[in-house]
């Protein structure tokens, strides 16, 4: 038993290790594609914890499995929040104007 957990336990510092490294080398241009893509593996974290919680039994697993699903949805709300934000910035300011033609002929541009 200490054996499973000790390997578990090097497993998950050996992906935090290489998880970090990875997005420490992201440029900052290709943040917002890849907060999308978190987005979606955060959606099937969220099916993942839900069917966990419907096979909860007692307080603590129902505890636990009620944290793993408001944290995985907050996550993605804020994932997409931050990516709409992002996104924004690169919308044009003036769009949607319409500007008259200067030779004072009528403009045939529709809104």
């Amino acid at each position: 038993m200490i054996s499973d957990a000790i390997d578990l336990l090097v497993i998950f510092v050996l992906a935090a290790f290489v998880g970090f490294e990875v997005i420490s080398k992201v440029p900052s241009i290709l943040h917002t594609p890849l907060m999308s893509g978190s987005n979606a593996i955060h959606g099937i974290i969220l099916v993942g914890a839900m069917v966990i919680a419907s096979q909860a039994q007692g307080a603590l697993q129902t505890t636990l499995a009620f944290v793993a699903v408001f944290l995985s949805t907050l996550n993605i709300v804020g994932g997409v929040v931050v990516t709409d934000r992002m996104l924004d910035m690169f919308k044009s300011r003036d769009r949607g104007k319409v500007t008259p033609p200067e030779d004072g002929a009528k403009s045939d541009l529709k809104r």
